[in-house]
C-alpha cells in the first residue's frame, strides 16, 4: 500500500512540473509573439488565404520595420529569385551585406545567394567575382561548383579543368568524365584552327583521364583523316566499336568515306554490315543502305532495308525501306503516287521519333550532343534515336 501511495505522489508531481513548464513556455511564446510586427501575422494570414502576392508585401514591410529578421531576408530573396524577380532578390541580399553587424556565417550565406542571383541574371563576371570571395569558407565547395558552371557557359575550358580538379581533390566527387570532355572541347577548338598537334595532345590528355572516352577516339580519327592518314583514321574509329559499340552509328559515314578514298569500298561496306548486324541502328542502316545503293544498285539497297525492317520492325526502318522502294520502277503512275503519299505521311510522323533524347532531363534534339543543351550534363545522350530507345524499353521492361 505504501508503494502505491508514493507512486501516485510521483505521478502527481510529474504532472505538476509539466504544467508549470508549459505555462512558462506559453508565456515565453506570448512574449515573443507580442514583439513581432503585425505585418508578420498579416503575411501569415495571406499565405493561409492563398494570397501569395499580398503575403510578400506584408513580409517586406516586416523586413523594413525589423531589420533583425535575417532569415526572412533570405527567404524573401530566394522567393523573388524563383519568381524570376532577380533585381528584387539582388537588392534583398545586398541590403543584408550592407549591414556592418552581420555575423560572418550570415555574410557568407548572403554572398552565396547574391552570386546565384547574378548567375541567374546572366551577370557572369559579377557572379564569378562573388563566388571567388567564398574560397575557404563553409560555402567554398558549393561556390566552386557554381564557378564550374560559369566556366562551362563561357567555354573557358582550362579554367573549368582547374576548378573540376580542385573539387575532385577536395573529395566532392569524381569529375573524370567531365574533365575528359573539357579536354575534348579544347581539342575541337584547336582542330578548327588547324592546330592539329595541340588537338592531338589535348585528346591524349582526355584518354589519360578517362580511357572510356569514345569521343576522343572519334576526334583522333577525324584528325588523321584531315591529315590524309586514312589508315590511321580507320584504326581509331575501329577502336570506338571495341570501346563502346553503340557509338559506331555516329561514325559510319566517315568510316565508309575513308575506305572509299583508299579504294577499299567493299571492305568498308562489309565491316559496316557486320556492325549493323551486331548493333542495329537507324543511323547505321542509313549509311549501309546509301553505300549499297552506290556500290550495288537500288534493288540491293532495297533488299537490305527490307531485311532490317523484318529483323527490327520500326517506323524509321519502314521509312528507309519506302525511300529505297520509291527509287524502283513501279508499274503505274498511280502506284508511284500512292507510295509518295505514304512516304510523306510517315515522314511527318517520324520527325519526333528520329530525335536524340537526354537520359537525364528528357531534352530532345535533332543532332547528337556530348553536353545536353537542356540540363548541361555530359554524355547523357545515348547514340540512339527516340523510337529505338522506346523499342528497347518495351522489349526489356
Amino acid at each position: 500500500m505504501e508503494f502505491q501511495q508514493w507512486w501516485l505522489l510521483a505521478i502527481a508531481g510529474a504532472f505538476a512540473l509539466g504544467w508549470i513548464a508549459a505555462r512558462v513556455d506559453l508565456r515565453a511564446l506570448l512574449s515573443e509573439s507580442r514583439s513581432l510586427p503585425r505585418s508578420y501575422f498579416k503575411g501569415l494570414n495571406f499565405l493561409l488565404s492563398e494570397q501569395p502576392d499580398r503575403a510578400i508585401d506584408a513580409f517586406i514591410e516586416v523586413v523594413t520595420l525589423d531589420p533583425e529578421t535575417i532569415e526572412l531576408h533570405f527567404a524573401l530573396g530566394s522567393l523573388f529569385r524563383r519568381r524570376g524577380e532577380i533585381e528584387r532578390a539582388i537588392r534583398m541580399h545586398q541590403n543584408l551585406l550592407n549591414r556592418p553587424d552581420l555575423p560572418d556565417d550570415h555574410r557568407h550565406h548572403a554572398l552565396f545567394e547574391l552570386g546565384i542571383d547574378y548567375l541567374k541574371a546572366g551577370l557572369l563576371d559579377r557572379a564569378e567575382e562573388t563566388f571567388r570571395q567564398l574560397d575557404g569558407t563553409h560555402y567554398g565547395t558549393d561556390a566552386q561548383r557554381r564557378l564550374l558552371e560559369i566556366f562551362e557557359i563561357e567555354k573557358e575550358w582550362k579554367q573549368a579543368i582547374e576548378i573540376a580538379e580542385a573539387l575532385q581533390r577536395a573529395g566532392a566527387g569524381s569529375n573524370q568524365i567531365r574533365i575528359a570532355q573539357f579536354h575534348c572541347e579544347i581539342a575541337q577548338l584547336a582542330q578548327n584552327e588547324s592546330r592539329l598537334d595541340d588537338a592531338k595532345a589535348a585528346l591524349g590528355d582526355a584518354l589519360a583521364i578517362n580511357r572510356q572516352n569514345v569521343r576522343a577516339l572519334m576526334q583522333l580519327g577525324d584528325i588523321a583523316a584531315q591529315e590524309q592518314r586514312d589508315e590511321d583514321a580507320i584504326v581509331s574509329w575501329k577502336r570506338v566499336e571495341q570501346q563502346n559499340a553503340p557509338y559506331v552509328s555516329l561514325i559510319g559515314d566517315r568510316l565508309m568515306d575513308a575506305f572509299l578514298r583508299l579504294g577499299r569500298g567493299e571492305e568498308g561496306l562489309k565491316l559496316l554490315r557486320s556492325w549493323l548486324e551486331a548493333n542495329p541502328s537507324i543511323d547505321l542502316l542509313e549509311t549501309v543502305v546509301r553505300a549499297v545503293r552506290t556500290a550495288q544498285g537500288v534493288e540491293a539497297a532495297n533488299e537490305v532495308a527490307r531485311q532490317e525492317l523484318h529483323r527490327g520492325p520500326s517506323l524509321l526502318a519502314l521509312a528507309q525501306y519506302l525511300d529505297t522502294r520509291g527509287a524502283l520502277a513501279l508499274p503505274t503512275q498511280e502506284d508511284r503516287g500512292d507510295l509518295e503519299v505514304v512516304k510523306n505521311l510517315l515522314q511527318n510522323h517520324t520527325r519526333r521519333l528520329g530525335r536524340y533524347v537526354c537520359s537525364h532531363c528528357g531534352f530532345k534534339a535533332r543532332s547528337f550532343y556530348w553536353q545536353c543543351p537542356g540540363c548541361a550534363n555530359w554524355e547523357s545522350y545515348p547514340p540512339r534515336r527516340t523510337e529505338e530507345l522506346e523499342t528497347q524499353r518495351n522489349q526489356h521492361p
